[in-house]
């Protein structure tokens, strides 16, 4: 298979353009706004937006303790050149390593390991519609147990852009499932048949899945309940739950995060509740483990994994890839024919892969050419960035 061009930001009315020149600045002003920081990391920030917008990509600060892997990573190659003419997966993330280093995260003093975004991630779990989305579930319970593995899975799918309920009434499409541009579902669920054991009967082999989070907050909560169901209902004896190991890309989940929104559950009435206990029983029993690789944070796409990521992949029965950037790694930003088949540039894959993900960036594969021609006869090309729609896609 050829190789399609990588995505870059060099064109002023391109989307990878508008994040970097537009979305990253705006977010320096948010952080600076979200904490007290000091003058030293005040003047640090004021030179990252300089440089995003005007100047070039500079060397990792002092001290680092991953220069040799941000070497391995490619920054020599970048150094010098301007943030527009990297790779656009590429400078988004070290722009994050840069923002991290500019409010002192890897640095000794008193701002290190404080999370810049935290304070956006927990106003997303304290609001009446999250109090809503998680009182849905209680109807939910009541459903039969298909319904409910597809509500949550689409819960999952659409984070906080749809609540948790939006899927319990019965009958017909929703709004949001006619934006759903792949449902590979069926395929998904064959994966994970339910496995319920007849009394005094074997439960069947071991079998372990592997979620590979996106967002924290709101989008992190219908993630462990889908976890928690697979987990309750037999389809999957074990769960990992992949995260960052520190601060990424805005709102990216990691290990505190899942803390938070596990404690968020459990603080809950009715069937919320229930399931935060259940989560917190799976964590402490080893049925649900939370890993946090640093190749989670990583510029690269996942088809240059190390060899003990691809061990681990290799070992479960399942991964689920969720949101936007893990489907630009998992297939690899690049500007992809849309009807590129979603098993070719994920062949690499040691095991069966699944992406939930909604569309906020320019790459996307698995297409068939009438669902592509009308997308754009209707919309151009704004319909790959807008966040309306959406794919299930599965490669076995």
């Amino acid at each position: 298979m050829s190789e399609a061009p990588v995505i870059v930001s060099d064109d002023p009315e391109s989307f990878p353009h508008s994040v970097l020149a537009e979305r990253h600045p705006a977010l320096i002003r948010k952080v600076r706004d979200a904490f007290p920081y000091g003058p030293e990391q005040r003047r640090a920030l004021d030179a990252l937006q300089k440089s995003a917008l005007d100047g070039v990509i500079e060397p990792l600060g002092t001290p680092a303790g991953d220069h040799e892997r941000w070497a391995a990573w490619g920054l020599p190659k970048y150094l010098g050149r301007s943030w527009f003419s990297a790779p656009f997966l590429w400078a988004e993330s070290y722009f994050y390593r840069q923002l991290l280093a500019a409010v002192g995260y890897f640095g000794s003093g008193p701002w290190q390991g404080i999370d810049p975004f935290r304070p956006f991630k927990l106003a997303e779990l304290d609001t009446p519609e999250a109090d809503e989305e998680l009182a849905a579930l209680d109807a939910l319970a009541g459903q039969p147990l298909d319904e409910q593995a597809r509500a949550l899975l689409h819960g999952s799918l659409w984070g906080n852009r749809a609540d948790l309920g939006f899927r319990i009434s019965a009958g017909g499409d929703s709004s949001v499932d006619s934006q759903l541009l792949v449902d590979d579902s069926e395929s998904l669920w064959s994966l994970l048949p339910s496995r319920t054991a007849a009394p005094g009967g074997p439960a069947g082999p071991s079998r372990t899945v592997c979620l590979v989070a996106d967002n924290a907050g709101r989008e992190l909560i219908p993630d462990l309940l889908l976890i928690d169901h697979l987990l309750r209902h037999g389809r999957a004896e074990r769960a990992v739950l992949h995260v960052k190991p520190y601060p990424y890309f805005v709102s990216d989940a990691t290990t505190a995060d899942v803390l938070d929104a596990v404690r968020r559950l459990t603080g809950s009435k009715g069937a919320a509740g229930e399931a935060g206990d259940r989560l917190w029983s799976a964590l402490t029993d080893g049925r649900l483990v939370v890993r946090a690789h640093v190749f989670s944070c990583a510029p690269l796409p996942y088809a240059d994994m190390p060899d003990d990521l691809r061990r681990e992949f290799a070992e479960v029965d399942l991964t689920i890839m969720k949101g936007d950037l893990n489907y630009r790694r998992l297939v690899g930003d690049r500007l992809w024919p849309p009807t590129t088949p979603f098993t070719a540039p994920t062949a690499y894959f040691p095991g069966p892969v699944v992406a939930l993900r909604t569309l906020k960036s320019d790459v996307i594969v698995g297409l068939d050419a009438d669902t592509e021609a009308s997308l754009v006869a209707a919309q151009g090309q704004g319909w790959r960035t807008s966040g309306t729609h959406a794919v299930i896609q599965v490669r076995p």
